[in-house]
């Protein structure tokens, strides 16, 4: 091994301790503001993509179908409804089949629906087989919705599978329809169920009774809203509000049937996408008879104008932008026991347009007494809102059928579905005349409901049920015709 002096010079350096240089004076300042710069830039390069890949998609999405969050746990795939009593807008529909006891719908018969690949939310799907609608609302004369039953009870692919509430939405008028989810109303607090449909627009709408169910995203996704133990049997939409009926019902409607003894109603309004629910100014809480009498109430809507009949005949109006209301008049019959869907059985209420001097005509239809052929219906009109009626009406002519619901148009023209046809009350006629049904089966099974969307268009349910459709007219009650609620 050879001595220290005689290794190479650059070896000898290299052996040397070696003395560590301070870095100059703001360097590390430098170097963290260049990596600050390094990661803002790629923030804002990934951001651009995400844009990139979100329009993408967008291009990607069929126009009308709603990209919501994936489904809560309390959304399935089913079918829905409603349709508008009265010839203002916003939707308004409900009873069953008159004489007959109907399920108040629950979730549904479920259909795997199509998925968004960005989101993985259910978009839409096919209609359940054998929809039998029991609600309709439409916000349009082409966009309406219905809510129903489906499948088969006890097979239906929800958590409790003898739920089979469906909903449904078309887009064309009712010539063909998608599947929607319906709220999951199943488990211990799901018996009672949904069985009525408003939708104020295409993005928020309420499901209920009696519970009470929103959704904000077209209906994609449910969340049931807190009623305090009550039970809601009517709710109505118009010009960005609802206003619902809260009712006490002794026993608890918990089978899923309005009618189930309810003895009190209270007013209430909310604002679409709020759950706070507030009692309306002037019209008092808990409406009753008094010592317990079951009974019923309901309220309509115009675009202006809000109407709710107390259970003791009274009729409350006011504002329908939130307002304080006010008592008008004694009714010249009272609303009487609930029917199966929660509404009144003895009297029927409905705005029948303006009179030339611009006052507010409505239509009332009052069931008098019963006979082999039906209910006699005595007809009443008010020319100024309800302030005032006539000492008197024309009287129906027996045979027609026990009334179930009223609608009008703006022309005045009374509208009425009952167990034996669609019949209509010209303004100023004597007599009633039976409305021309296309009915491909054959049969009548008769009408449950009849709302008009505008002066012409409308919309009843009823007829063959195993039609699995809705009834529409186009000339103002004249004529109806099918239109089944399938997907093509």
């Amino acid at each position: 091994m050879p001595a220290d002096d005689e290794l190479d010079p650059l070896d000898r350096w290299l052996g040397e301790p070696v003395q560590l240089l301070h870095p100059p004076p703001g360097a590390f300042e430098r170097i963290s503001r260049r990596a600050r710069r390094r990661k803002i830039r790629k923030t804002v390069l990934t951001v651009a993509s995400a844009a990139a890949v979100a329009a993408a998609v967008a291009v990607a999405v069929p126009v009308g179908l709603s990209l919501g969050g994936s489904p809560s746990p309390g959304s399935m795939v089913a079918a829905s409804s409603t349709a508008t009593r009265g010839a203002s807008p916003g939707p308004g529909t409900r009873t069953p089949t008159p004489g007959q006891s109907r399920p108040r719908a629950t979730p549904s018969a479920r259909v795997t629906p199509t998925v968004s690949a960005s989101t993985g939310a259910a978009v839409s799907g096919p209609v359940p087989p054998n929809l039998t609608p029991g609600s309709v609302t439409w916000d349009s004369t082409s966009t309406g919705w219905v809510i129903g039953q489906a499948g088969t009870p006890g097979s239906c692919a929800n958590s409790d599978p003898y739920i089979c509430t469906s909903v449904a939405r078309t887009d064309d008028g009712g010539k063909t329809w998608r599947g929607l989810p319906a709220p999951d109303t199943s488990g211990p607090s799901g018996a009672a169920g949904v069985g009525g449909l408003r939708f104020l627009n295409g993005t928020y709408g309420w499901a209920f009774g009696p519970q009470l169910w929103a959704t904000a995203d077209g209906g994609q996704t449910w969340q049931q809203e807190n009623t305090g133990g009550l039970a809601v049997t009517d709710l109505e939409t118009v010009n960005g509000r609802a206003y619902a009926l809260f009712a006490s019902c002794q026993p608890p409607a918990s089978t899923g049937i309005m009618d189930a003894g309810c003895t009190a109603y209270t007013l209430k309004t909310t604002t679409a996408g709020s759950d706070a629910w507030t009692t309306v100014s002037g019209v008092p809480s808990g409406l009753s008879l008094g010592d317990g009498q079951t009974t019923s109430a309901v309220i309509e809507l115009t675009g202006t104008t809000g109407y709710l009949v107390a259970p003791n005949g009274t009729l409350y109006a006011g504002p329908v932008d939130g307002g304080a209301w006010q008592r008008m008049s004694t009714l010249p019959c009272q609303p009487g026991p609930a029917a199966s869907d929660g509404l009144p059985q003895l009297l029927m209420l409905a705005p029948a347009g303006y009179t030339p001097s611009g006052g507010t005509r409505l239509g009332l239809v009052c069931a008098r007494s019963s006979s082999p052929a039906g209910q006699t219906v005595d007809v009443w009109m008010s020319s100024d809102g309800g302030a005032k009626w006539p000492s008197g009406g024309p009287s129906g002519v027996p045979g027609l059928g026990s009334p179930a619901s009223l609608t009008a148009t703006t022309a005045g023209t009374l509208i009425l579905a009952t167990s034996s046809g669609i019949y209509t009350l010209p303004l100023g006629a004597a007599a009633w005349q039976a409305a021309s049904l296309s009915d491909p089966s054959g049969r009548s099974d008769g009408f449950s409901y009849v709302g008009m969307t505008t002066p012409l268009q409308g919309v009843a349910l009823g007829g063959d049920p195993a039609l699995h459709a809705i009834w529409m007219t186009t000339d103002g009650g004249q004529s109806w015709s099918v239109f089944p609620v399938s997907g093509s």
